[in-house]
């Protein structure tokens, strides 16, 4: 499978190393990254700055791991293209104008629009009970103060002198998403797989005792209820992400290339 990357990151990075060791199932060809900030391609592929050059290496499958601007430029035009699209940003799917584009050009498209779960566990057990109907979602997530830097957080706390665990934002999805797009993909993925933006809770934590990135879902329904929670490692180059969030991705390309598919 020939697949490009859009973005250069640490998430770019090790689904490359990913592929790079199944060299008889993937190929990535290329990448597209920003000039002021990518200079050299995080693996053997080139590195672009325009999208047709990428789009004329002929790719079958294209993953956006960059930023919510990434998928305002090319989430439309890939899909129109007929090329299946996994967005890994999907905090940029809280604009209500962004989603009301993308999902429309995935509807006329011969393409599908691949949302993963991330670092969040049980998002299929949440996406199968929303189909008989959910009363409550919520989500809290925690993580190191350093992890909330250089986002709204700081307006209002001195993450450095943070001493116990600390809320820095409550509110639901839509919102969480959108003020904090390094961070809260997470906010985004589960009010698409439940009860929607507005509906969904939202409880950001800095937290100094956890050296991880502590998420839990809470969910009430027709189904029952359920509780779901997942200590994950940050990603080794991006303490704002989870490693989970590239293992994601890298579970949808083994299922696209497997015979047998689980979940």
């Amino acid at each position: 499978m020939k697949i490009a990357l859009i973005g250069n990151g640490a998430i770019a990075k090790l689904v490359t190393a990913f592929c790079a060791a199944r060299k008889d199932r993937f190929q990535i060809v290329g990448a597209i990254g920003l000039p002021e900030n990518d200079k050299v391609s995080v693996g053997a592929h080139p590195l672009m700055y325009d999208y047709q050059q990428l789009l004329a290496l002929k790719p079958e499958f294209v993953v956006e791991c960059a930023s919510h601007s990434a998928v305002e430029s090319y989430a439309v035009p890939t899909l129109d293209l007929g090329l299946d699209l996994l967005v890994v940003s999907i905090g940029s799917l809280a604009d209500e104008a962004r989603w009301t584009k993308v999902s429309a050009a995935a509807a006329r498209s011969t393409a599908k629009l691949l949302l993963p779960p991330g670092a969040l566990p049980g998002i299929d057990a949440l996406s199968a009970a929303k189909l008989a109907g959910l009363t409550r979602v919520s989500l809290r997530s925690a993580k190191p103060p350093k992890a909330w830097k250089g986002t709204p957080a700081e307006d209002e706390h001195n993450l450095d002198a943070i001493a116990t665990a600390t809320v820095i934002y409550s509110g639901n999805a839509r919102e969480a998403a959108l003020m904090f797009p390094k961070n809260a993909n997470i906010a985004a993925t589960t009010a698409l797989a439940g009860i929607g933006f507005e509906k969904t809770e939202i409880e950001l934590v800095a937290d100094p005792a956890v050296t991880q990135n502590v998420h839990r879902i809470q969910a009430e329904g027709v189904f029952g209820s359920m509780v779901t929670e997942i200590k994950a490692n940050p990603s080794p180059d991006n303490p704002k992400t989870s490693h989970m969030a590239a293992l994601s991705i890298m579970r949808i390309l083994e299922n696209r290339a497997s015979a047998i598919v689980l979940g």
